[in-house]
């Protein structure tokens, strides 16, 4: 069937409908995008200026929080404007590009977390072979390796929602494109490409969590053998990682392992995801970490 594609932009109804919340939203969301970026920002400063954050760990962790602007900033300022306008629109090319950007920013993440659980593997179950297992050249095609990954997979997600015929309806009940939300919009058959997203950001994500799930039933069954002291302070490390784990994990995991298929809760629980751990990420590895914290007072000093 030849594609038909009437639709050159795409109108957002938003999180709400009520004036006076999306006021309140505004004004909550701006405090929340600005505490993602000095949080985000100042651990990135941190890390590239102290001669004491070196390990892969770090190397890692201002990667994530890169990553965690990025994916931000890929949603939020653009809700943000829509909760001050009074027609929410997207173009058809705006809106495939936030679409690509947000699964690439996105997937990106869940591999770093991936990396980085690979990394604490290692560090307390072969701490003798550490530095050379994870040199600073295998951090760094570990990096590489990931970003490429996740161009694939959004380049992909977004070539299977990009050929869709868009002939009639271009309302979309949510504050940003994402997939199931435009294969509710497209005039034609999608339960193919429904089952194919499925298969590609479902199973990238149920895959990522098992291998984090094993990474730390490794770690816990050495800590056995540790001394308290060892244990305590490799769980104190671990149970940072295993935080961010689960605030990112569960959205995505409710989001893309179920049928391509639109929920009420999909605004709220995508909400949580895109603005909620980038802005706690900064917090949950500093207020745990005393390395991290000495080199934030003495860059601040």
């Amino acid at each position: 069937m030849e594609k038909r594609n009437n639709v050159t932009e795409f109108i957002f109804l938003g999180i709400s409908q009520n004036q006076v919340l999306q006021r309140i939203g505004f004004a909550l969301f701006v405090f929340l995008y600005t505490v993602t970026l000095l949080g985000n920002l100042l651990i990135m400063i941190t890390i590239n200026v102290s001669p004491r954050l070196t390990s892969p760990m770090y190397f890692f962790l201002g990667y994530l929080s890169f990553v965690d602007v990025c994916y931000s900033t890929t949603t939020t300022p653009k809700m943000m404007a829509d909760l001050l306008a009074e027609r929410k629109t997207i173009s058809f090319g705006g809106c495939m590009t936030q679409l690509f950007a947000v699964h690439f920013f996105g997937c990106t993440e869940i591999f770093l977390l991936t990396g980085m659980a690979y990394d604490r593997c290692v560090a307390i179950c072969r701490p003798l072979r550490y530095p050379t297992i994870m040199s600073r050249r295998v951090c760094q095609i570990m990096v590489t390796t990931l970003w490429g990954a996740a161009f694939l997979h959004s380049i992909v997600q977004t070539l299977l929602t990009v050929q869709l015929p868009f002939c009639g309806p271009n309302v979309l009940d949510h504050y940003f494109c994402d997939v199931h939300p435009l294969l509710k919009l497209a005039c034609a058959d999608t339960s193919v490409v429904g089952l194919m997203v499925v298969a590609n950001s479902g199973m990238i994500s149920l895959v990522a969590f098992f291998i984090l799930v094993i990474s730390y039933a490794i770690i816990l069954f050495t800590l056995r053998t540790q001394s308290p002291e060892g244990r305590r302070k490799a769980l104190s490390t671990c149970g940072a990682h295993i935080i961010a784990v689960f605030l990112f994990f569960g959205p995505c995991l409710f989001m893309y392992i179920r049928p391509s298929r639109t929920l009420e809760a999909d605004k709220m629980v995508t909400l949580f995801n895109t603005v909620m751990p980038p802005m706690l990420n900064p917090l949950i590895y500093t207020l745990r970490n005393a390395e991290v914290k000495s080199s934030m007072r003495k860059l601040w000093r």
